[in-house]
């Protein structure tokens, strides 16, 4: 009986050990799991301010876009000796670069 007792108190040993070391494994999985979560969470952020600026990017670019072909289409009226035309276009690219000064006015408030 004693035999056994010890056998019972060694395996109890052992599981203790065991226990212990299944709970530090564990304790290393959650903090890895922390780790991930919070890296992840850094990515998702990067990923929103990369989405923001490409579509500030795309605005801007299409803004230029609009601006440039009213340039061209002055050019082309003045060349054409269209100065009517010339000057409704000229005005009209006043309102836009007025429009965008007052976006960007209102966007740095």
């Amino acid at each position: 009986q004693k035999r056994r007792l010890r056998t019972v108190n060694s395996r109890m040993k052992r599981l203790r050990v065991e226990m212990k070391e299944i709970t530090a494994e564990q304790r290393e999985i959650k903090e890895g799991q922390r780790q991930v979560r919070e890296k992840f969470e850094a990515i998702e952020l990067q990923c929103e301010e990369l989405r923001k600026e490409t579509m500030l990017m795309t605005q801007q670019s299409a803004k230029t876009q609009i601006r440039l072909a009213l340039m061209f289409q002055i050019l082309k009226a003045r060349q054409n000796q269209e100065l009517d035309k010339a000057a409704i276009l000229t005005h009209a690219l006043r309102e836009v670069v007025a429009r965008e000064e007052q976006e960007l006015d209102a966007s740095k408030k």
